[in-house]
């Protein structure tokens, strides 16, 4: 779980036979730092209508990335002629199932955000073999309301498509970044789950997070840097640029923790566009 501006919130190791929205709430309940997030942005493999309900019942909203969205089913509330729409809204929320299951849904909800139990385990528990019961069935009617509001909106708002591509875009920066940590060697850490997994899984945390504080803080120094020479320095472009750069990073050799005396400043001199970087290639 990282931030929208590329910081590790919290991770949690599960197996690869399950599906991530089992396991989505729960990061985002028991995370290592930060304040609890007011959206949630996940790729396909984390959503769920059950999931939907969860997520806005536990006060957040839910963008998941959907795939096919033209194929996606949408849910009315009232048999009504919606136009153009009719096609889309073909499936019907029964609010009466809701009603009924009320009760019980605010006691888990309530559990959940105590941490009375883990969301993974009320998701296991209201689904059986794939099938919801009745409780779970109801949780996932209340979801297809946002659901539903949430495939209009991704559709018809460029904004909100946007800002939802722009987290992907993180969420994948930073696991090219992992990747260049450990060397491209995929799975590695999976295979070393018996040698302590969950410790060198924070540890890759705590690293990714140095390298991305790194990057931003010169970001921003060479940008301010830039601003002081009255460079053209467009806002649309700033919003591009990503904390995930990882071409200077070196991972192997001699390490040196003695505290660098950088001056006044505080910072390491910027290099100049003009000069030519020794370490790269004519």
């Amino acid at each position: 779980m990282i931030n929208d501006r590329g910081a590790g919130l919290g991770a949690k190791v599960v197996t690869g036979t399950v599906r991530d929205s089992l396991h989505m709430i729960d990061v985002a309940f028991r995370r290592d730092g930060g304040a609890r997030p007011e959206v949630l942005v996940t790729d396909t493999g984390s959503y769920s209508d059950i999931v939907f309900g969860l997520v806005h019942l536990l006060g957040m909203q839910y963008r998941p990335a959907l795939a096919d969205i033209p194929d996606q089913k949408g849910w009315r509330i009232q048999n009504t002629d919606y136009g153009p729409l009719s096609r889309f809204v073909r499936g019907k929320v029964d609010l009466d199932r809701i009603a009924r299951h009320w009760p019980d849904i605010l006691r888990v909800v309530v559990s959940i955000y105590t941490g009375e139990v883990r969301a993974h385990e009320v998701l296991r528990m209201i689904q059986r073999d794939g099938n919801p019961t009745p409780l779970g069935d109801a949780i996932a009617h209340y979801g297809r309301i946002f659901k539903t509001l949430h495939i209009l909106t991704y559709a018809v708002e460029e904004p909100y498509r946007r800002d939802i591509k722009g987290v992907r875009n993180l969420q994948e920066g930073r696991h090219a970044l992992a990747s260049r940590i450990f060397h491209g060697k995929k799975g590695e850490l999976y295979q070393r789950y018996h040698k302590g997994m969950e410790d060198q899984l924070g540890a890759l945390g705590l690293v990714l997070n140095c390298v991305t504080l790194w990057n931003t803080f010169y970001i921003d120094a060479a940008l301010g840097q830039l601003k002081a020479q009255d460079y053209p320095v467009q806002e649309a472009d700033v919003a591009r640029l990503s904390p995930f750069v990882r071409k200077h990073i070196n991972v192997t050799g001699t390490y040196s923790f003695t505290r660098p005396d950088l001056g006044p400043t505080g910072v390491r001199p910027l290099r100049d566009s003009d000069q030519l970087d020794p370490d790269e290639e004519l």
